[in-house]
């Protein structure tokens, strides 16, 4: 199995000659950090595509992404109104309605929990405004026009592995805790949306205690909008207090071999 991040939350997983995509974000304004080299117009291949929910910097791309690939589309109602409305054929996407619904495919299974958006704290918002200062209006329609709508965390049953990916921090306690009921191989776990995203993602190591945790969405991915997060805390935390967990940080397009 080959886990790819391609920046942000968005991720590429191949196992043998099956590929599938979530959360595939590739455009960058010129000031992102890290650079994203890939365009949309390079993703070629992929047979499923997975949404964690309706935010431009999870499926701005994706209506290209899935003409070029004809790839199905797996996101809730609000973000399968933008496809439709994105010209992406309505046979190819499958809007979530149930929680826990499971997916077979040939290699793999894929399974939707309802999950939650992190909520921006006060500190967090009054810093981005004012990095973004009389750029707001220019902003403004990135916000409004891709609505969260329902958020869906992904579990991925495939070859001898379990995959769980949140796309937003904002899962409760008792989700995290039913959650946990299955063992976690591997955790994808966002770093961004709170100026306490350490703790918060702590939170997700003590309750899932998966093996290895991967976190993403921690890029500076669309400045003034974005910032660049530090998860050193976050990555020490782990190494001194949660022994039986590892970290691996990923490099943007470069592949992690399981």
């Amino acid at each position: 199995m080959e886990i790819k991040w391609l920046g942000t939350a968005g991720f590429e997983i191949k196992t043998n000659d099956q590929v599938f995509l979530i959360d595939p974000y590739i455009s960058r304004n010129q000031k992102a950090f890290p650079k994203q080299d890939l365009k949309p117009c390079d993703i070629k291949k992929a047979s499923q595509i997975f949404i964690s929910h309706g935010h431009f910097d999870h499926i701005l791309d994706v209506p290209k992404i899935s003409k070029q690939t004809s790839a199905n589309i797996y996101c809730s109602d609000i973000a399968a109104d933008f496809f439709k409305n994105h010209q992406v054929k309505e046979p190819q996407i499958k809007s979530i309605i149930i929680d826990k619904k499971t997916f077979n495919f040939q290699e793999y299974s894929a399974q939707a929990f309802f999950s939650d958006h992190i909520k921006f704290d006060k500190k967090l918002i009054l810093s981005t405004l004012l990095k973004i200062n009389l750029q707001f209006f220019k902003y403004l329609p990135l916000l409004q026009k891709f609505p969260c709508g329902q958020v869906l965390s992904w579990r991925f049953y495939i070859e001898d592995k379990v995959i769980q990916f949140f796309g937003s921090a904002g899962s409760s306690l008792n989700e995290l805790k039913k959650i946990g009921d299955t063992p976690i191989d591997i955790l994808l776990l966002p770093m961004q949306g709170h100026s306490d995203i350490c703790r918060i993602g702590l939170n997700y190591v003590k309750y899932l205690k998966p093996k290895i945790v991967i976190p993403h969405h921690h890029d500076n991915f669309f400045p003034p909008i974005s910032k660049l997060v530090d998860i050193k805390p976050f990555v020490d935390k782990i190494n001194n207090e949660y022994r039986d967990t590892s970290v691996i940080i990923p490099k943007m397009n470069e592949t992690i071999r399981f």
